[in-house]
């Protein structure tokens, strides 16, 4: 109990003190894993609508991949992504390792399994006929992806939710394609990390703390809209 006490207490040090290194990394983690979301968000989408609404052969196949994606292990992912980056990689010309945009891709492929699965379900379970209905007024193949996705907002927020949560709690991927390195790569989960092999178990609960808390936040802002809109 006085380990988590003199965490507790060393996190509001720090909040109350405020720790540049502290916020700086705090900002990198939001950046970089919000990058990750919001691209995974737009490929999520668009292979969920596709996946909901192309009968073809191999669909189950295509969608029993993106669930088991849903599980992937970050630090597999981080592995296959640092092979590829690598200097003698086949992208390794682009000097993306050790980087922020490393961090990014592999959080990218983290997340957009969670959120294509998320928007193939939701999108399933709507009525058929909508879709007969909307391109039977005239909608556009656009327009009328625009007002499904619009009807299942609530499932998506949880996709969001769901890929955030995925992405910024992960620390293997990041560690592995980004380095660790101070001002640069750093973020709260991978200081977390360098904090516990220093044996400095306090600093490291301030920073766990301060990663739920975040988490927190940005969870609540989402279920307070879900809530919102289910009145």
């Amino acid at each position: 109990m006085d380990l988590i006490w003199d965490g507790l207490r060393e996190a509001i040090h720090i909040l109350r003190t405020g720790d540049n290194s502290v916020w700086s990394i705090t900002l990198r983690s939001l950046l970089v894993s919000g990058s990750a979301v919001l691209i995974s968000l737009v490929l999520g989408i668009l292979g969920g609508a596709f996946l909901a609404f192309k009968d073809f052969r191999g669909r189950n196949i295509l969608l029993s991949l993106v669930n088991t994606g849903m599980g992937l292990p970050p630090v597999a992912v981080g592995l296959i992504v640092a092979v590829i980056l690598w200097r003698s990689g086949p992208l390794g010309q682009f000097r993306l390792i050790y980087t922020p945009a490393a961090m990014v891709i592999a959080q990218t492929i983290i997340a957009a399994p969670i959120v294509t699965g998320f928007t193939a379900a939701a999108l399933r379970h709507l009525d058929p006929r909508l879709r007969t209905q909307l391109y039977a007024l005239g909608a556009s193949r656009m327009q009328m992806l625009w007002i499904v996705l619009w009807e299942t907002k609530l499932p998506l927020m949880a996709a969001v939710m769901a890929g955030f949560g995925g992405a910024i709690s992960e620390v293997g991927a990041s560690m592995m394609v980004g380095g660790n390195l101070a001002g640069e790569t750093r973020v709260l989960t991978t200081a977390v990390m360098l904090e516990v092999s220093r044996g400095d178990f306090p600093v490291a609960m301030a920073l766990s703390i301060i990663l739920l808390v975040l988490i927190f936040i940005v969870n609540a802002i989402l279920t307070s809209v879900q809530q919102q809109e289910k009145m």
